[in-house]
């Protein structure tokens, strides 16, 4: 069997080198859809079913949008009786029943006679026809879905809708009256945007930004501590308190591939998370400055993130040190088999570690070459980004920023892969542009990963407390 080539060059003066995205789009349950009417939709049955309160649609919008432009959406309902409902949101499919929902789902609804409104975060849509309705997940972890309406989404000025159909009494149950509080959703019969504490999504993980067509530019988002990282510290793993609605920075590019972490990762058929020929020995690769040993079960997904961890404890590597098990996303190998490929933007959102030896990163790779890194990252130099294009070498950038690259601290980071030039963007403003480009055929496949260093360039684990990082999305605008 061919051996790849080694994957990673040593970072210039002990500057972080290295690696690791992951988009992951999990199966959230099979949904047809025909004409405005929706198909394989949770139904309710049984003794929950006959003594559970009916929940009435009163109004949906908007009927209408224009293609790029944000919109929010906006839903009232009301119940017989009252009682807590999990999650309220608003969710669309296109033809093929792909996810769009628009992001932002209510979370801990009291549902009662008078009535409840919600407003989304605003996302934009490419022009066409979708279907459009409420939802609603019970304290039990079920899904149920209210009366659809078409969403018509026009080039330009103002389309004229299907009128909206009149909302029938969809008779669905509560949960039990008592929630375990630390319940996990099961995954969405009816995909919907991951739950947020607020109704309200922002586009970059500062409080206060309001949700527009593309990632707000931020010079400043907010002042992080300049952190230490201390030996063995690990973030706190929690959902980010918003989720910006999909956009590119990018004119004129569309959403083609994503995954929102909303439920479970599709190992096989969306992702591989045990091999890649970027590692020597298939799961595991001592000869690059490396620890890790693949494991599917060190990424799990909670509440719209995933968290991957890395853990002390692994096989014993060729040069007798003992592996870390650490999670791995990569499109390689799996069904699916997707690729990134010349003029596509890809973004990720994610909590960047503060463990020491961590070493994520989001790139790509493709039969031993393919290599362009969207970002490295070491805690040891807890405010820079390393950010390098293989496939045309050039200087790398080695972007410092103490506003908005922090251990333990939420940042959006995109790469747009051009073929005369790659740019890279962090929180929506582009940082840098490499003049080399991928040419006009490039194409690999996407990893995200929490890779964990030996120590040859920057400092391994002092300790056995594992590391972990989060990922909100990955998403892929062509």
């Amino acid at each position: 069997m061919h051996q790849p080539a080694r994957r990673r060059r040593a970072p210039r003066h002990a500057l972080p080198s290295h690696r690791s995205r992951n988009a992951t789009l999990a199966a959230t349950g099979a949904l047809a859809i025909a004409g405005a009417g929706l198909f394989g939709l949770p139904s309710v049955s049984g003794a929950q079913a006959a003594t559970g309160p009916t929940v009435t649609q009163d109004r949906l919008g908007p009927a209408a949008m224009v293609a790029g432009r944000a919109t929010t959406a906006s839903l009232s309902l009301h119940s017989s009786s009252c009682f807590t409902a999990r999650t309220v949101g608003v969710g669309v499919r296109d033809a093929r029943g792909t996810n769009l929902d628009f992001p932002g789902n209510a979370s801990n609804v009291q549902l009662c006679p008078s009535g409840f409104d919600f407003t989304s975060g605003a996302r934009t849509l490419p022009t066409g026809t979708y279907t459009q309705f409420g939802f609603w997940q019970d304290l039990g972890g079920s899904w149920h879905n209210l009366p659809s309406q078409q969403l018509v989404v026009s080039r330009t000025g103002t389309p004229t809708p299907t009128p909206t159909p009149t909302p029938t009494a969809a008779p669905t149950p509560s949960a039990t009256a008592t929630p375990t509080a630390t319940a996990t959703p099961s995954a969405k019969p009816s995909p919907s945007a991951k739950p947020s504490p607020t109704a309200t999504a922002t586009p970059t993980p500062t409080a206060t930004a309001t949700p527009t067509a593309q990632p707000t530019p931020t010079t400043a988002p907010t002042t992080a501590p300049s952190p230490t990282a201390a030996p063995s510290s690990s973030p706190t793993a929690t959902a980010n308190p918003s989720t910006p609605a999909p956009s590119s920075p990018i004119a004129g590019k569309s959403l083609t591939w994503s995954d929102e972490f909303n439920g479970p990762i599709n190992w096989g058929q969306r992702w591989v998370g045990d091999k890649s020929t970027a590692y020597k020995y298939g799961n595991h690769n001592p000869d690059d400055n490396k620890l890790d040993w693949l494991n599917k079960n060190n990424v799990t997904v909670a509440n719209g993130v995933a968290t991957f961890t890395a853990t002390p404890g692994g096989p014993t590597l060729e040069n007798g040190r003992q592996s870390w098990n650490t999670g791995f996303l990569t499109t390689e190998g799996s069904a699916e088999g997707f690729q990134v490929k010349t003029g596509d933007y890809a973004e990720t959102r994610v909590k960047l570690p503060a463990g020491t030896g961590a070493w994520p990163a989001l790139w790509t790779w493709k039969n031993g070459n393919g290599e362009v890194d969207s970002f490295e990252y070491h805690p040891d130099n807890p405010n820079l980004l390393e950010l390098t294009n293989h496939v045309n070498p050039g200087n790398p950038d080695y972007y410092t920023d103490p506003s908005a690259v922090a251990a333990d601290q939420w940042v959006t980071i995109g790469t747009y892969y051009g073929a005369n030039s790659v740019d890279w963007y962090v929180n929506g403003v582009k940082v840098f542009s490499d003049g080399k480009g991928v040419g006009a055929d490039f194409s690999a496949y996407l990893i995200l990963n929490l890779s964990v260093s030996a120590g040859k360039y920057h400092p391994a684990p002092t300790g056995n407390t594992p590391i972990t990082m989060a990922a909100d999305y990955v998403r892929v605008y062509r």
